[in-house]
């Protein structure tokens, strides 16, 4: 399967979707995801989504993601961001998002750093509520086609100037499609890690095919760990309880049955008090005790939670559950700058897979969705606005090199892992010198 289309977006989670909903229905869109259409960490998060609530939370909003991102971010990026906040919702309850709502006015609620209620949510299935809403909006589109199970393993480009995709099938053959833009929407890495909240198919491929073909990165050893998942001694991804929850009021406790830190501390600097405890009480996990908000706000608030938890044995209106830190997000990634360009000509990057430096050294909870979506619509407009048709390239693949999948899926851990150690050890060496 080859052949030429005007914008290739590798990825079907929230931003590749927003993306996609942003050009013109005169451009002809591709878009390849690796499983299927559904399965990607859009789908999974709980929480909700940040917005400017008014002028008067702008300050609030702007200190609270630069605090919880130890004032690593961009300040230009945070504050694009934040003002297009209020016109991305007006777009999502225009494309039918349904958001929680008090006697008819959008409800807010409040998570761990946030010195104000500014989030949006859907029950605890926001990213779910968001990206089905893209995509039942995507397959409206006669000018959007979508092809599932198709995985990118590098990219078409010479002279700096990305011509498309190369992609292998479940049957291990290669497709080459070319186009005159490629965005990549591919998500983060957790599936490198064992224990991970993220789908375990996704595994950074995107940044080790950056690293051969020469596109800045930035920041890849900010790696955030998300405290709360619930304990399990089975194999797969970890199931998340939502920063939500602790913003209503849900406590942590140590095994003695006592509380042992501030619920709504920024998730690294909580993440290591859970790790002090449960290193202190020689034991994998914490206890996370909900009881206190009654069962009907249990259930009608966190019903995903609720109905998880009861079919692994944990009735979390009457008993705590066991919880523990657990790989979960990825403020690094290849560099983009404020229309989220990368430095490879006709290459955007957008997502999880992205950085813009908006979430600086930590996540504050609850803006990823938002960020996503603010610099997807950005991407779109600008593919828009500056849009050449790519020429004078010459196709120069040679599938051989692709053939044995199962060494380049290696090799490409194997660059990853070896980079964000490296990342690392900069990093040290800098802050000595600091």
């Amino acid at each position: 399967m080859n052949g030429k289309t005007d914008i290739i977006v590798v990825g079907t989670g929230a931003s590749g979707l927003f993306y996609a909903l942003n050009v013109p229905v005169d451009k002809q869109i591709l878009m390849i995801t690796k499983t299927t259409v559904d399965e990607s960490d859009s789908y999974l998060a709980q929480g909700g989504i940040c917005v400017l609530r008014d002028e008067d939370d702008y300050d609030s909003f702007f200190e609270d993601t630069l605090k919880a991102g130890h004032y690593e971010n961009d300040r230009a990026s945070v504050d694009v961001m934040i003002r297009t906040s209020p016109e991305i919702i007006s777009d999502l309850i225009s494309l039918g998002v349904e958001f929680e709502k008090n006697n008819g006015e959008l409800a807010y609620t409040k998570e761990g750093a946030h010195s104000k209620a500014r989030i949006l949510y859907h029950e605890d299935l926001t990213g779910k509520e968001i990206t089905s809403k893209l995509l039942a909006q995507v397959k409206k589109r006669n000018n959007i086609t979508i092809i599932e199970n198709m995985a990118m393993v590098d990219l078409i480009c010479q002279n700096n100037t990305c011509n498309g995709v190369v992609a292998s099938d479940t049957a291990g053959k290669i497709h080459l499609f070319e186009a005159d833009y490629v965005v990549l929407a591919t998500g983060g890495l957790g599936g490198l890690f064992h224990s991970s909240t993220n789908l375990q198919h996704l595994t950074g491929d995107a940044i080790a095919i950056a690293l051969k073909r020469q596109i800045e990165l930035e920041n890849i050893s900010y790696i955030q760990i998300h405290p709360t998942t619930l304990y399990s001694q089975k194999p797969g991804r970890r199931f998340l309880i939502s920063e939500s929850v602790r913003g209503e009021g849900a406590v942590l406790y140590n095994r003695k049955m006592q509380r042992f830190v501030d619920e709504l501390l920024p998730r690294d600097l909580l993440t290591k008090a859970i790790h002090e405890q449960m290193e202190q009480d020689q034991s994998d996990f914490v206890w996370l005790s909900m009881q206190d908000m009654g069962s009907d706000i249990i259930k009608n608030r966190f019903p995903n939670i609720y109905q998880h938890c009861l079919e692994e044995g944990y009735d979390i209106t009457r008993e705590c559950i066991p919880v523990t830190p657990a790989q979960h997000y990825f403020m690094g990634g290849i560099r983009v700058d404020l229309k989220s360009r990368t430095s490879m000509n006709h290459l955007y990057a957008i997502g999880e897979i992205s950085c813009n430096r908006v979430h600086g050294a930590n996540r504050l909870a609850s803006n990823s969705l938002l960020e996503s979506l603010v610099f997807a619509k950005r991407a779109a407009n600008d593919t828009i606005n500056k849009y050449e048709i790519s020429k004078d390239y010459q196709l120069n693949i040679n599938v051989d090199d692709y053939q044995d999948l199962e060494q380049l899926k290696a090799d490409y851990k194997t660059i990853i892992l070896d980079e964000i150690e490296r990342s690392k050890v900069i990093e040290r060496i800098d802050n000595k010198k600091a």
